[in-house]
């Protein structure tokens, strides 16, 4: 019975999908709406498979980042990296009016936990009163040899 029951949910939210001008995806079932969204500083490799947010309500689930600069590259700093990838984290919160003060949960994966005090120095300055929760993780190596990946969620205050 179980089995029916999600396939028959499944078939309902998978049907009920629409999309906007901006092409963000908005699927409705058992009362939530959820939407699909790449804001224009999340998810810049092309053919992810994955959405750079999605949006629950009054809660935002923001894939993880990197930071590159405009060619794409990795900067030859850990300060300049990190500003670079929470700037990302900003833009697409801004995009989805949010600010960085609607982050409640962190999580930094770092490719060398010597890079952590470096973080931490420019991490301090985006935000205004307090702090998110926040986890920060050794990954080891990351994609395109990134120092820092984050992935966050916001609820709007």
């Amino acid at each position: 019975m179980n089995l029916v029951y999600a396939f028959v949910v499944c078939l309902l939210v998978s049907s009920i999908g629409c999309s906007n001008k901006r092409g963000d995806l908005h699927v409705q079932g058992q009362g939530v709406e959820r939407t699909y969204v790449n804001p224009s500083s999340a998810s810049k490799v092309q053919g992810a498979p994955f959405s750079g947010a999605v949006k629950v309500g009054n809660t935002v689930y923001l894939s993880g980042m990197i930071g590159r600069d405009s060619d794409g590259q990795i900067p030859d700093t850990a300060e300049e990296e990190a500003r670079l990838v929470l700037d990302q984290v900003k833009a697409a919160l801004q995009e989805l009016g949010m600010t960085m003060n609607d982050l409640v949960s962190v999580q930094v994966f770092c490719s060398d936990v010597a890079h952590y005090d470096a973080f931490n120095s420019v991490y301090r300055t985006y935000f205004e009163d307090v702090f998110p929760a926040r986890a920060f993780v050794g990954s080891g190596a990351l994609l395109f040899d990134a120092r820092f990946e984050v992935q966050s969620i916001a609820v709007r205050r």
